[in-house]
C-alpha cells in the first residue's frame, strides 16, 4: 500500500512540476491568432455555460419585460455599445470583432439560447477571456432594457431595427435612472468597448 501511495504522490508531483515548467517556459501561445484545441474550447464552453446558469439562477425577471419603453432603452444601449462587436440587422460586425478570439457571437441567433435572467447576468457582469465587458456601472433598468431588446432581436428585420434606433435617438438621454449624471460617459472601465464608443450603430435607412 505504501508503494502505491508513494507512486501516486510522485505522479502528482511530476504532473504539477511539468505543468509549472510548461507555463514558465512561455511555449504556450496566448495570441488571439492561435486557436484553442477543440478539447480546450469545449471545456471552456461548458464552464462558461454552467457558470452563467448557476449565477443567474436567483435573478428575478421583471414582469414588464415586454414594455416597449424598455425595448427602446435597450436598443439605445445596444446600438451605442454592442452592435460594433456583435452586429445588428443591417449592421455588420466591426473590424475590432473580426480580430478578437473567440469572435463575439451574432446575437440575432445566440440571444435566444439564454433565458432573460441569464442575459441580464451576462450583460451586467461580462465574461472573462472573451472580451465581453461588464456593464455593471449602468443601472439595472438599462440592463433589463437591453435584455428586453435582445429577446426581440431574433427574427428582427433591418427596417424594424432602424425604426427602433430612430425611436431611441428621439428618446435620447433619458435612460440612466440609476446614474447621477445623465450626460456622463457610460463606457466600461475596461474591455474592448472602451475603444469603440462612436455613437449608435444604425442600420441603413429602408427605401
Amino acid at each position: 500500500m505504501r508503494t502505491i501511495i508513494a507512486t501516486v504522490a510522485l505522479v502528482i508531483i511530476g504532473i504539477v512540476l511539468g505543468g509549472l515548467g510548461f507555463i514558465y517556459s512561455g511555449v504556450y501561445n496566448v495570441g488571439a491568432t492561435d486557436r484553442h484545441w477543440a478539447l480546450t474550447y469545449r471545456v471552456l464552453e461548458i464552464a462558461r455555460n454552467r457558470s452563467i446558469k448557476a449565477h443567474a439562477a436567483g435573478i428575478a425577471v421583471p414582469a414588464n419585460l415586454d414594455d416597449p419603453t424598455k425595448i427602446v432603452i435597450g436598443v439605445e444601449h445596444f446600438a451605442d455599445h454592442c452592435a460594433v462587436c456583435h452586429g445588428a440587422p443591417g449592421v455588420p460586425q466591426g473590424d475590432i470583432a473580426k480580430g478578437m478570439y473567440p469572435q463575439p457571437p451574432d446575437l440575432t441567433d445566440t440571444a435566444k439560447r439564454y433565458a432573460p435572467a441569464e442575459l441580464f447576468w451576462i450583460v451586467k457582469n461580462g465574461i472573462k477571456m472573451t472580451g465581453m465587458p461588464s456593464w455593471s456601472q449602468h443601472s439595472d433598468d438599462e440592463v433589463w432594457g437591453t435584455v428586453a431588446f435582445l429577446k426581440k432581436l431574433p427574427g428582427m428585420s433591418v427596417a424594424e431595427y432602424a425604426k427602433l434606433v430612430m425611436q431611441a435617438m428621439q428618446h435620447g438621454g433619458q435612460h440612466h435612472p440609476g446614474g447621477a449624471d445623465k450626460g456622463a460617459d457610460h463606457r466600461p472601465e475596461s474591455g474592448p468597448a472602451q475603444q469603440h464608443d462612436h455613437g449608435p450603430q444604425t442600420a441603413p435607412a429602408s427605401k
